[in-house]
């Protein structure tokens, strides 16, 4: 998909967020506080990248979870943007920035996906079937 059809599908935060590797505000974004059962998808692309089963408090303001859905679908790169070196995480077929993952999250990786819900799209367990991701469904059994 071009710049251009990504500008008109998107809005201008998702815009920001997965193509000029920007970040949203901390709790004041859509899925921070989200803990209904379902999965999320990549806003641009729609692979499958996080389960809620993995989703926990962070208090950082930001959706975080220890491990992604599906480890294929994420893609980690050296983030030399600021002071320190992080860790960014994209997706790998659409190539979105979703954030950051650090090694300060809980058992049982310890592991914190601090992603920006910008670059996510939420499907609930009970759309899961009707939006073609039906596999995911026995995550939730």
């Amino acid at each position: 998909m071009s710049k251009q059809d990504l500008k008109k599908k998107l809005t201008d935060i998702q815009y920001k967020v997965t193509q000029e590797e920007g970040t949203e505000a901390p709790f004041k974004n859509e899925y921070w506080d989200n803990y209904d059962e379902g999965i999320y998808v990549d806003v641009v692309s729609g692979e499958p990248l996080f389960s809620s089963k993995d989703k926990f408090k962070s208090g950082s303001g930001w959706p975080s979870f220890t491990k992604p859905l599906i480890a294929n679908n994420i893609v980690e790169k050296e983030d030399h943007k600021l002071s320190s070196t992080r860790i960014e995480v994209r997706s790998k077929e659409g190539d979105s920035h979703l954030g950051h993952v650090f090694e300060d999250g809980p058992e049982p990786t310890g592991l914190r996906y601090c992603l920006n819900s910008a670059a996510l799209r939420f499907i609930p367990k009970d759309k899961l079937e009707k939006e073609g991701y039906e596999e995911f469904l026995e995550e939730f059994e």
